[in-house]
């Protein structure tokens, strides 16, 4: 691509993504990320087959989106995550602190099983109803649900949208993907539980919760759909144990676990499919576009250039750079498209397994240092002003910045060595 036209490429990415972050005009994420991908046609930046090529390299990643957003809807319409929820506050028995690790506890499994979007925008509204219920004051439980939605989310494949973004095709099956990454992940919840926890200390210690709440009553398509979500993680973790793209059977569990939930009920499916945030999809499309557009401006050839020539250099010192500059660049402009740039980068080289293993530590965990920093935290947000509650981007920050660095540093250092 000529220089004036990379330029140009440039000139819509960066507001765009600036815009996908910020929301000037409150207008929903996707809306910035479609606009920069017909402006790039439009100007003959790119051909329309190269932004449809774009496009379909996001298929198995739609796939997965749409299956997970299916399950988490059913999940929170049958009740089963406010059912959680009071589950964790009768078994604190009074105890903050004890409900405290009980809701982080909770979050573990959601993030693990259903992806950490589903604890954001499913698992936030039921501690916080549960938390009201119990006379507590509900900020550091949100908090517990924000930050384990991305320490625990490469505990599994199966836990994060970007690990299929930066891995795609490449994903190691599931024995491959424990050994990398049990114990960074471990590494990583463990050390952001004990510094979260010492940061709202103070929180918690002037709490006094009530040791029984209204119990809601998880019915049978509770029921089913806790045992259809088991089912699902069995699937899944088999299509990852067998190399299998996880996407497909992804979609094809939530269709059947909702199918098998409404039919029981006899609910119609419309309530469950208009719940579904579908805007999700256009935005990541966007996002594949104007990722391909970096590609044909040869910026992502420069990067796989610099970080080859880090790895011939010192394989070790290249990893952690690796971690760490994905860290912080998506903290800045999100981690999804810096995961779509982490993955095409690893398309054009056959990276060292810890270099592939620091840069998707640092885009999954890394941008728990700010509000913009993952999708899962810009929708913590949305649920969080939802129950008219105002976190500001200051407040999350101070926190961020005292619990990402060891956390990272700890899984960082598990994963290299």
């Amino acid at each position: 691509m000529p220089h004036h036209e990379s330029l140009c490429a440039w000139a819509i990415i960066i507001p765009a993504t600036a815009g996908v972050i910020v929301r000037p005009f409150r207008l929903p994420e996707a809306v910035w990320a479609v606009m920069a991908a017909v402006a790039l046609v439009m100007l003959g930046l790119l051909t329309p087959r190269e932004a449809l090529n774009g496009i379909v390299k996001g298929l198995d990643v739609y796939l997965f989106l749409i299956g997970m957003m299916l399950t988490a809807e059913l999940s929170r319409r049958e009740g089963l995550f406010d059912y959680l929820a009071a589950f964790a506050v009768e078994h604190a028995r009074g105890s903050p602190q004890r409900l405290f690790l009980l809701v982080y506890a909770v979050g573990i499994l959601v993030t693990a099983l259903l992806s950490n979007d589903a604890t954001a925008i499913v698992l936030t509204p039921a501690v916080y109803a549960a938390t009201r219920a119990a006379g507590a004051s509900p900020l550091p439980y949100l908090f517990a649900c924000a930050f384990i939605a991305n320490a625990a989310s490469f505990a599994l494949p199966i836990s994060n949208p970007a690990n299929l973004v930066v891995f795609g095709e490449r994903m190691p099956h599931l024995f491959e993907w424990l050994r990398q990454f049990a114990l960074p992940s471990i590494a990583a919840i463990v050390v952001t539980y004990v510094v979260l926890r010492l940061t709202q200390h103070h929180a918690l210690a002037e709490e006094k919760i009530e040791s029984r709440v209204p119990h809601p009553k998880l019915g049978r398509g509770g029921k089913f759909t806790a045992i259809g979500i088991a089912a699902i993680g069995v699937v899944l973790l088999t299509a990852s144990a067998l190399d299998v793209q996880l996407g497909l059977p992804t979609l094809i569990c939530g269709l059947v676990t909702a199918a098998a939930v409404l039919a029981l009920s006899r609910q119609s499916p419309w309530p469950v499919i208009k719940g579904v945030s579908w805007s999700v999809l256009p935005l990541v499309a966007g996002l594949f576009v104007m990722v391909e557009a970096l590609v044909k401006t040869g910026a992502i050839g420069h990067f796989s250039a610099l970080l080859q020539a880090g790895i011939e250099k010192s394989p070790t010192q290249a990893a952690w750079g690796a971690g760490i500059v994905t860290s912080i660049a998506g903290n800045i402009a999100n981690n999804l498209p810096v995961g779509l740039v982490a993955g095409s980068v690893a398309v054009n080289d056959h990276l060292p397994p810890p270099v592939m293993s620091a840069m998707l530590i640092g885009v999954d965990l890394g941008p728990n240092l700010s509000v913009t920093g993952s999708l899962a935290t810009i929708l913590w947000l949305v649920a969080l002003r939802r129950e008219n509650i105002d976190v500001t981007a200051w407040r999350f920050l101070r926190i961020g910045v005292l619990v990402t660095p060891p956390a990272l540093v700890a899984a960082l250092a598990a994963a290299i060595w």
